[in-house]
């Protein structure tokens, strides 16, 4: 397990690097991603899922931290309201900075998940920039919540397909959604 998580790591790096997709494992369900960064590789994550463009994707960053790199206004005391999930939430952010236009929702919002997933903490943290992490399905599709679950179709449009966890049955859902109301309250867009 230790070989196919490093080995992933290297490939999931070079095929992102190189402006690829991945379909991989996150803190809730399987994901596709790419280089959150790249205007062309986000465009062919909303080709591989058939998503329609209006609808914005979920960035993963490693550390609550990196929010400040990546958000105009952030609410004062967001990296401990964001330490503090018990649970892996995504929050809507306005004011997204640095994100080429397609991964940006057009209010110029943007939904952000700090990862406590071992696999995708170490993959950002090694890759240095966020990576966009939308389901592992078609759109209208069911999402799915295990790998074995996971269309043919997505595995075999993404460039890598990590190997780890793909043996892992436990069934996972979404994360809950928010926005960060002035006051430190939450928002809740979906439980």
């Amino acid at each position: 397990m230790t070989t196919n998580f490093e080995d992933d790591i290297k490939n999931c790096i070079k095929v992102l690097e190189e402006g690829g997709t991945i379909l991989y494992p996150t803190d809730t369900v399987w994901g596709i991603g790419c280089n959150a960064l790249d205007e062309n590789a986000v465009d062919r994550v909303f080709d591989l899922k058939q998503r329609p463009r209006q609808k914005s994707l979920i960035v993963l960053l490693a550390d609550a931290r990196d929010i400040l790199k990546y958000v105009a206004a952030p609410h004062p005391d967001i990296i401990e309201i964001v330490e503090g999930f018990e649970a892996p939430t995504t929050v809507v952010y306005e004011g997204a900075l640095g994100f080429p236009e397609n991964a940006v929702h057009e209010d110029g919002s943007i939904a952000i998940r700090v990862t406590d997933d071992p696999f995708c903490k170490s993959l950002i943290k090694r890759y240095q920039k966020p990576i966009v992490s939308t389901s592992a399905n078609l759109s209208g599709e069911p999402t799915p919540d295990v790998f074995g679950k996971v269309s043919d179709q997505v595995k075999n449009g993404a460039d890598y397909v990590v190997k780890h966890r793909q043996d892992d049955n436990e069934p996972k859902s979404s994360s809950r959604l928010v926005r960060i109301n002035e006051d430190g309250s939450l928002d809740i867009l979906r439980p």
